[in-house]
């Protein structure tokens, strides 16, 4: 299958848009982690280390498996600063949230964290001249690696194991729904936008409805 990739992602030069979800999706996967490490009443170096798991775990993860260096965490050591800053304020932020405004806020924060670190993930591995399949997957691995950290480390379930909720799911479809653009030659803008807003869409819906998957 080929993919018509613009002439910036086949010379290696991300469009803003992709580092505006990138960063976008650092931010979302690390307030899910700020909120879940506060619901264990860590400290602010427990915190710290969750958030970092969570936020840059997927993408560490993608990163080796595609051999791009440096890191982008390494990359962009604020995003690093940001998170501490974030770790640091987090005791005082949501010591006023109520238990249910957390768990809401952490599930659109995951949500928001898995949808765009898939698009994101599939469109660098393609940029590696990986086979579409091969970037599908590397989209998931980017999007859930980090929230089954988080989970790990919060001592719970991870949430792509938890009952039968589709999560990877979501992943994968969004994923396959960036790639079909791609192939069908549409702006980059436009098929990163689409593919991460059904991840995120079908995650939310799948928690609002309680859709399963077959057992």
């Amino acid at each position: 299958m080929h993919l018509h990739l613009p002439f910036d992602l086949l010379m290696g030069r991300l469009p803003l848009i992709l580092h505006v979800m990138e960063i976008t999706g650092v931010l979302a996967f690390a307030v899910s982690g700020v909120v879940d490490a506060r619901k264990q009443r860590l400290d602010a170096v427990g915190t710290f280390i969750v958030a970092f798991a969570t936020a840059f775990g997927g993408g560490t993860v993608r990163d080796v498996l595609l051999d791009r260096r440096p890191f982008y965490w390494v990359e962009h050591e604020y995003y690093v600063l940001l998170i501490f800053a974030m770790s640091i304020g987090a005791a005082i932020v949501f010591r006023v949230v109520s238990t249910v405004a957390s768990d809401r806020a952490m599930l659109v924060a995951d949500a928001i964290g898995l949808g765009l670190f898939s698009v994101t993930g599939t469109s660098l591995a393609l940029v590696a001249q990986m086979t579409p399949t091969v970037a599908v997957m590397m989209g998931i691995i980017s999007a859930v690696f980090g929230g089954v950290l988080r989970d790990v480390l919060c001592n719970e379930v991870p949430m792509i194991l938890r009952g039968r909720s589709p999560y990877a799911t979501c992943s994968f479809v969004g994923c396959w729904v960036y790639v079909g653009l791609t192939w069908l030659r549409a702006d980059q803008e436009v098929a990163l936008l689409s593919g991460a807003l059904v991840t995120i869409a079908m995650r939310l819906l799948s928690v609002q409805f309680g859709w399963k998957l077959p057992s």
